[in-house]
């Protein structure tokens, strides 16, 4: 029975996404009158859909139970989780989440006064900076992962251990990328982005030479939040987070536009801003009353059996946030061949994209703290009930998040000075994304954030490593060079990847296997 019901699930899935490409195929190519009246309708599908393929024969631990076991827990109520307890640890992670995208964002929108070779120079540094906060994000992921398996079994002594090595492997890890970085930045600049005007490779070494100084900085943080996280204190990283928006800001209008520094001026803000955060963070992990409370930090020395766990689950997490990020410079450079239209149009989508996936990703990175707290504790009925939960969550996230951008998209393009022809091909891919993201985007990663948290890491790498180049990649380049689509091909091979990713995570979370892992030995 399990097995046709997954069957069934999956025929339901498969017709979801036909209905949904007819219906994309029909906003795109008319005037988007009907595009409320379509969402309207997929938005029923989408709901219907995800009780079927997600809920179907996962039932409730509570009601595999007698009855009389039943009417038991439901009076002791004895999750580890309660919903007040749900929305403190959600609701700062999303915030922080938000305010992460805007910091590269506002020194990008606040230099452009600067001149042209400024903002490209930004923009292009960015591209590799992206990439290494990716990574190292992923490798504090890693360690909090641990740390919150230790907290689930009531072990506060191992817990503190493992984050006295998380913070030690991040230093030593950002701070050698740092050191590497900085003997060979003209070489690799020149490498990465080839050949490019004087004027902007001047400025792209200048920012670079600040931005990888806070390197060791964005570890340091990193690993601390991430460590804070796994004790379900997100309240914390979201109040540094926000402080640390304000200085970069602040440092921004005065370096730039009071002593008229440019692109140096938004550099040292950001440097100053990340070292900002990575002070107070550690000093927040001093405090007694916490379950992980890190003292003398100068005394930490290398446990290779600890560090061996945290690489094992961080180093895979890491490779595939890398893979995503090469991914999107492989698809950039298709995309800077269609003109600037399309580049532009292309480039805002992107930035309204992320913005409607904030709180969905935020809720994911809380699940891996939510699930790992769980497995350590032994309850492992009760980790798939929260990733069935929390995956619903993030669906209504996902679905109010995409309507709200989408009647902002018309207003941000026009405040951002937009051309006509660019705006009214960025609110088509607008609608696209709105109508698809829906459908397959949530199942593609929510499970997978907590079968991450249960050691499951090396499937998922593989898993999103292959659909992104096979599918998001190799597709959108197809379409583009051979097919003469426009930036569109690129949320078509998007929503191809998502697919994909989504019935192999789905049938991966069927099976059980991803519990088979026993990251405490």
């Amino acid at each position: 029975m399990p097995l046709l019901a997954l069957i069934h699930s999956l025929i339901c899935r498969l017709g979801n996404i036909i209905y949904t490409i007819f219906c994309s195929s029909s906003v795109l190519y008319s005037t988007c009158g009907f595009a409320s009246i379509i969402y309207a309708t997929d938005l029923a599908l989408t709901i219907w859909f995800f009780f079927m393929v997600l809920l179907k024969d996962f039932p409730f631990p509570e009601l595999s139970e007698t009855p009389e076991r039943r009417e038991q827990l439901m009076k002791e109520s004895n999750h580890l989780y309660t919903n007040t307890d749900l929305r403190k640890l959600l609701v700062p992670i999303i915030v922080e989440q938000l305010l992460s995208c805007l910091m590269g964002t506002v020194d990008t929108m606040m230099v452009s006064n600067v001149g042209s070779a400024a903002i490209s120079a930004v923009s292009l540094v960015d591209s590799i900076n992206v990439l290494v906060i990716q990574a190292l994000s992923a490798l504090a992921a890693g360690g909090a992962i641990l740390c919150s398996h230790y907290l689930g079994n009531q072990n506060e002594k191992h817990a503190t251990h493992a984050a006295r090595q998380v913070l030690l492997v991040m230093t030593v890890l950002s701070t050698a990328l740092t050191l590497l970085c900085l003997f060979s930045r003209t070489s690799l600049l020149r490498l990465i982005f080839g050949k490019v005007e004087a004027d902007v490779m001047t400025n792209s070494q200048v920012y670079f030479l600040f931005t990888l100084l806070s390197f060791p900085f964005i570890g340091l943080y990193d690993a601390g939040a991430s460590v804070m996280r796994a004790q379900n204190d997100s309240r914390h990283p979201m109040i540094i987070s926000v402080i640390s928006n304000f200085l970069n800001i602040g440092g921004n209008a005065i370096l730039i536009f009071v002593l008229h520094m440019g692109v140096a001026g938004a550099a040292i803000s950001t440097l100053v801003s990340r070292i900002f955060c990575a002070v107070v963070v550690i000093w927040e992990l001093r405090n007694e009353k916490n379950p992980i409370s890190i003292r003398n930090y100068l005394a930490i020395r290398p446990d290779f059996s600890s560090i061996k766990k945290i690489l094992c689950i961080g180093i895979p997490s890491g490779i595939e946030n890398s893979m995503f990020q090469f991914g999107k410079l492989a698809i950039q450079s298709t995309v800077s061949t269609l003109g600037t239209i399309a580049i532009a149009a292309q480039a805002m989508t992107n930035i309204l994209e992320n913005l409607n996936g904030v709180a969905a990703i935020g809720i994911g990175i809380g699940l891996m703290t939510v699930v790992g707290q769980c497995l350590g504790a032994g309850r492992k009925d009760e980790a798939i009930y929260y990733i069935k939960k929390l995956s619903l969550l993030a669906e209504a996230a996902i679905i109010v998040s995409c309507l709200l951008v989408l009647a902002l998209t018309r207003p941000i393009t026009i405040l951002g000075g937009m051309e006509a022809e660019s705006a009214r091909l960025c609110f088509r891919m607008m609608v696209f994304i709105t109508i698809v993201k829906p459908v397959s985007w949530v199942l593609s990663f929510i499970p997978a954030y907590g079968m991450r948290a249960a050691g499951d890491v090396k499937f998922s790498m593989i898993t999103s490593c292959c659909t992104m180049w096979l599918c998001r990649v190799a597709l959108c380049v197809y379409l583009c060079r051979v097919w003469g689509f426009g930036p569109i091909a690129v949320w078509i091979g998007m929503f191809a990847d998502w697919s994909i990713r989504a019935v192999i995570f789905s049938i991966r979370f069927h099976s059980r296997k991803w519990l088979n892992h026993h990251i405490l030995g």
